[in-house]
């Protein structure tokens, strides 16, 4: 019913910058929270940032003051932009959505499908 596209994603020099963007679609009453998560091979799921419909935000200790999260509520989408990567940054980054679903009236845990980032050195 509500579907999580990635986008943004791709291969950078350490030092530089990605915007990756969130869009949300299909029945969603209110989406409560945006977060990015992201998954290197061999290493669990981490979150990097997430952020409220009221724009409060949290972001992990590596990430903090390079990457920066925000969102458009009346658009459903977010973007993270990561500024001065590092190419322990490189993982596959995926976008949950925290959303009420106008349907079933109900609050979904949604997931995009990811964007792969590299960073090289």
């Amino acid at each position: 019913q509500v579907q999580v596209v990635e986008s943004g994603g791709g291969l950078v020099q350490a030092g530089g910058s990605l915007r990756l963007s969130c869009a949300a679609s299909g029945s969603i009453f209110m989406i409560n929270a945006m977060t990015w998560y992201r998954q290197a091979p061999g290493k669990q799921r981490e979150m990097v940032a997430s952020i409220t419909s009221g724009g409060s935000t949290n972001y992990a200790d590596s990430v903090k003051g390079r990457f920066t999260i925000s969102r458009d509520n009346a658009k459903n989408t977010g973007v993270l932009q990561m500024n001065s990567l590092k190419p322990e940054d490189t993982a596959v980054y995926y976008c949950n959505v925290l959303a009420i679903i106008g349907a079933t009236w109900r609050r979904d845990d949604c997931w995009g499908r990811g964007t792969q980032v590299t960073v090289s050195s």
